[in-house]
């Protein structure tokens, strides 16, 4: 990495010295756009709107503001972090304890649904400096008394359109009734949309307003276009582009999620490794698609906009749109997610003679025509799609059983085991485990977890499939 200027370097400013430890052991020296223009706002005790599409740094952004103003002596709820998925929450969770790993004893709790109340009422019972949650949960606890605001300094919403498109305005509002007039708003979001104007002039005092450009370019994503007759040639067109680029890992973006499961089941029917993301899942079989997917055990995600907000994944070579999306930003949010940290990535994009009035919005918004692509030739329909390189197996034991990544990998390793080359990522849940192998050696580390031991413990393991 190149020396940043004085301008740019995250040491130019106030930021106690332990975020600036933590900071340079993480190898962040340089800022990002949105976070050179916002933190300086932040760190004077300003509300802010950022706005910055996926991958600019907006979680660093707050995430420093926050735990800047955290007084660790005071034990109670100091910072809230609203988030409209789960996932999300989870990504913004992980990233502010890296970034407070050097303050001590900072709490930091994530509160969302699809998981019990129970635990989550103890862990409030024994206080916390930061709250991370979706916005129903966190209404839920203020409804039970199990969480006080009283002590809040700083309120963020993070992807805040998106909170929105979900019908979340009231409980955003009834979540803030809880809160002092006195706390720092952060609002940041991928888009600037009507509807969060009129939520952010009631909510925040004078806001600056932070807007940086996308940091993926032409150079960065190839886009390609490609008109068909209906339906049926729509899901032919998604199947030669596969089988013609093969993707390791790519999305899928559909505007519905009956669509979403539809075309996730059909490429699945035509040999495909593809999973469906989408509202109407449960929390668990969500988890699973989602470890599933970083982990290269499928190589296809097929998924709405909301779902997939908030994937913390870190390389795609590819995002399909099944279909245009309704707006323009929305669809430079979704290419977005290739291409990124300088990486290479392309852009698919089909449509039908009835989405012709989108693919104008789209020019405009591009300023420019959009020419359209030839498909590759149907004789690739013959062809037999390529396997994920890796498969997953599922430990039914995680942190509950004190069980941590390199038992894992230990056991997998040890006495004639495979090698640490073929081992991919780990996750250690809160009562299961999962990790990724090279899947031609699925089984034989299937057996070493199955027949070995784990901290002197037994623990039933396999393989996980959709």
């Amino acid at each position: 990495m190149s020396e940043p200027i004085p301008s740019q370097a995250f040491a130019s400013l106030p930021l106690p010295s332990e975020l600036l430890t933590t900071l340079e052991s993480l190898d962040y020296r340089a800022m990002t756009p949105i976070q050179a223009e916002s933190l300086p706002l932040i760190l004077a005790g300003r509300d802010v709107i950022g706005q910055g599409k996926t991958g600019s740094g907006k979680t660093a952004a707050f995430g420093l503001g926050l735990l800047s103003r955290l007084d660790v002596m005071r034990f109670q709820v100091q910072a809230l972090v609203l988030c409209p998925t789960r996932e999300l929450a989870d990504q913004v969770s992980g990233e502010i304890r890296k970034l407070a790993r050097a303050l001590p004893n900072v709490k930091v709790l994530t509160l969302c649904g699809g998981v019990p109340m129970g635990p989550q009422l103890n862990s409030l019972a024994s206080g916390a400096h930061v709250i991370v949650g979706t916005p129903g949960r966190v209404e839920a606890h203020l409804r039970k008394g199990a969480l006080d605001l009283a002590g809040l300094d700083t309120l963020v919403l993070d992807e805040a359109d998106r909170m929105l498109d979900m019908g979340f305005q009231e409980t955003l509002e009834a979540i803030v009734a809880h809160t002092p007039e006195t706390r720092q708003t952060l609002l940041f979001s991928a888009t600037y949309a009507e509807g969060i104007r009129p939520i952010a002039e009631r909510l925040m005092k004078s806001p600056a307003v932070v807007e940086v450009e996308a940091t993926h370019d032409s150079d960065s994503i190839r886009q390609a276009f490609f008109r068909v007759d209906d339906d049926a040639a729509r899901f032919m067109a998604l199947r030669l582009l596969l089988l013609k680029h093969t993707p390791a890992s790519s999305v899928v973006f559909c505007n519905t999620k009956r669509e979403t499961q539809n075309v996730a089941d059909a490429l699945c029917n035509h040999g495909f490794s593809a999973l469906a993301l989408h509202g109407d899942l449960e929390q668990r079989d969500r988890d699973r698609t989602l470890i599933l997917f970083a982990n290269q055990s499928a190589s296809i995600l097929v998924a709405t906009d909301v779902a997939a907000r908030g994937l913390d994944i870190e390389s795609l070579d590819a995002v399909f749109n099944y279909r245009i999306a309704q707006d323009p930003e929305v669809h430079v949010h979704r290419i977005g997610r290739t291409g990124r940290a300088g990486g290479q990535g392309v852009a698919y994009t089909l449509y039908t003679p009835d989405e012709g009035a989108r693919l104008v919005r789209l020019a405009e918004y591009f300023g420019g025509d959009i020419d359209d692509s030839p498909l590759p030739p149907a004789s690739l329909l013959e062809k037999r799609p390529p396997a994920p390189r890796m498969a997953t197996l599922q430990v039914d034991g995680g942190r509950k059983q004190k069980l941590r990544p390199g038992d894992i990998l230990g056991a997998l390793t040890g006495d004639d085991g495979i090698a640490g080359t073929q081992v991919g990522k780990i996750k250690v849940l809160e009562r299961s485990a999962y990790v990724a192998v090279e899947r031609e050696v699925a089984r034989e580390a299937l057996e070493k977890l199955a027949t070995g031991k784990l901290k002197g413990k037994s623990f039933r393991a396999r393989r996980v499939n959709r």
